[in-house]
């Protein structure tokens, strides 16, 4: 996460603040846990990730949280940073390989053109310039270097799904509380988004555009049997399936422009 600035200041107080994941630390790992939905994410963005085409390949991973998509690029060589302005949750990720760097996503303290890879996922929804962060990611690539992410679209569907319903479906089973009365978390975590902050394709499309990455998006949903199974049961996994409509999620994916250094026409 960056740190985040609401787009309408005042009105959304208690939503998409920071503090929540020094609350939630325990949480990213946790199988069943209100973030098990960011793991079925990090592995689907994780497909988008072509092994490291170079000796030493370095892949930024912006708001990387605790470090989620490490193991899915295991074995694919690339050196991952983690950038985040959450101590705790850079110390939960320098535990499983992650390169911990303490920073925001629109300032980045690393130089330009470091990146073959720089990863913005479940990120962009959660600031309040979405256009300046997808700027400063195209500044850390190299020629030629990828850019690759997901977000929530800023629709009403989305809106409904993720925050209306998502926030109070009772869906993941907790242990029985006092008197063996069953007790439920709902399936997200009430307050991580404000859907003020949910992005449309072509917002994106066009800040990436402006520095030099064309941008394919497409669409982004979770496989029905396997999120039927999390609501009733709290296990997963969940397989995200890619393709079909942006309306809820979506990927994105697109290289700089420009040849890497030492390539020749």
């Amino acid at each position: 996460m960056v740190r985040t600035v609401d787009r309408a200041p005042g009105r959304h107080r208690g939503r998409n603040e920071l503090s929540q994941y020094e609350r939630l630390r325990d949480e990213w790992w946790r199988p069943g846990g209100v973030f098990a939905s960011l793991s079925w994410l990090a592995e689907a963005r994780a497909r988008l990730v072509p092994p490291a085409p170079r000796p030493g390949a370095v892949l930024v991973d912006l708001g990387c949280g605790g470090g989620l998509l490490a193991p899915w690029l295991a074995g694919r060589g690339y050196r991952h940073v983690g950038v985040d302005p959450v101590a705790t949750s850079l110390r939960v990720a320098r535990e499983h390989g992650v390169t911990p760097l303490a920073g925001d996503a629109y300032r980045v303290p690393l130089a330009s053109g470091c990146a073959d890879v720089v990863v913005a996922g479940e990120l962009l929804e959660h600031v309040a310039d979405p256009a300046r962060v997808i700027a400063e990611a195209a500044r850390l690539l190299r020629p030629g270097g990828l850019l690759v992410g997901d977000t929530i679209n800023a629709t009403m569907v989305a809106r409904l799904i993720l925050v209306t319903l998502g926030e109070r479906i009772p869906g993941v089973v907790l242990p029985r509380g006092p008197g063996g009365r069953l007790r439920f978390r709902p399936v997200i975590a009430a307050g991580i988004h404000d859907p003020d902050l949910f992005v449309p394709p072509g917002l994106l499309r066009t800040a990436a555009r402006a520095h030099g990455v064309d941008l394919q998006v497409r669409g982004l949903r979770p496989g029905v049997p396997g999120l039927l199974r999390f609501v009733a049961t709290g296990r997963g996994p969940v397989t995200m399936r890619a393709g079909g409509s942006s309306a809820l999620l979506y990927q994105f994916r697109g290289r700089r422009r420009g040849r890497p250094p030492g390539e020749t026409p």
